[in-house]
């Protein structure tokens, strides 16, 4: 049986609701490491590129030990911070996280949400308060809103039950979001009610049950696949885009066609270079309701 990864915390505290109090750990609920990362690459010598510091003006190069941050407040002028100086208005974490006020999950618009963690106890002395303050949230269908200190940042966050431990997800602050009426600056034309009812009709066959293991980055995928036959010394076959030569224009035609299952967007380079490798594309599973909407449409037609 293969070991899993000992997975660290990313921060330890106690997590505090009034006078109740329990040591906890968080621990970052999503991983980035299957990603592929490139180094750049010198060809003639197959060596790492080194990257150096270079000042703009002289072209020189400077030791990064002997550099300052610095806040541009007009064009070429900057206010420099010595480190001792940010030091002294950093946030100190003062490993607490403290409740402050519990609201219903559906008052959190999403757009709010960032990052998700883990909150489990850390140690057996808390766990009894930890089991408490998690049932007691779930009983009362109440989403707690508190704060934590991570990175020297405070951050406002929203801790839900979620199976048998606590979700604590970090909350964009309000000043964070863009308004909306800087990119939608213009009031849409009024539908036409026969296109919207074609459109309505498309999304009733593509209606289904999200499952996101369904979803892959066929890109990476892809690069997987070139990497390995790079590695093995096989050629790599380069594949020519395909050209789409039926063009809709008209938005009625395109609905209509749609609605019988054809003209769909061509397939992205990432899922031909997999065919054109013998991986084939898995097809979707069929079930008796796709199966009734098949018989339906070539009934209607």
């Amino acid at each position: 049986m293969a070991k899993h990864k000992a997975i660290r915390p990313t921060w330890e505290g106690h997590l505090r609701l009034s006078l109740v109090t329990c040591p906890v750990a968080l621990y970052t609920a999503t991983e980035r490491s299957a990603d592929i990362h490139f180094n750049l690459i010198n060809p003639k010598t197959n060596n790492r590129i080194r990257m150096q510091t270079v000042d703009a003006g002289t072209g020189k190069p400077v030791d990064r030990a002997d550099l300052v941050k610095g806040f541009e407040v007009s064009k070429n002028k900057y206010v420099l911070l010595e480190k001792e100086e940010l030091d002294a208005v950093r946030l100190e974490s003062t490993r607490i996280i403290d409740i402050e006020e519990f609201v219903d999950a559906s008052e959190i618009d999403r757009i709010y949400w960032d990052e998700p963690y883990y909150l489990a106890p850390s140690g057996k002395t808390g766990i009894e308060a930890y089991s408490v303050i998690r049932a007691a949230m779930e009983k009362q269908e109440k989403v707690a809103l508190g704060r934590v200190v991570m990175h020297q940042r405070e951050r406002i966050c929203a801790l839900e039950p979620r199976d048998r431990g606590i979700l604590l997800t970090t909350l964009r602050t309000h000043d964070e979001i863009r308004a909306m009426s800087q990119v939608f600056d213009r009031s849409l034309p009024r539908p036409d009610a026969r296109m919207l009812q074609i459109a309505e009709k498309i999304i009733e066959q593509q209606d289904a049950k999200f499952d996101p293991s369904r979803f892959k980055d066929r890109y990476e995928d892809a690069l997987r696949e070139l990497i390995a036959k790079k590695k093995k010394g096989e050629p790599v076959v380069s594949v020519e885009a395909e050209e789409d030569d039926e063009k809709v224009v008209d938005l009625m035609e395109a609905l209509k066609r749609s609605l019988k299952g054809g003209g769909g967007p061509s397939r992205d380079k990432a899922d031909r270079f997999l065919e054109a490798h013998g991986r084939k594309k898995a097809k979707p599973k069929t079930t008796t309701k796709t199966r009734r909407k098949a018989a339906s449409r070539k009934r209607a037609a």
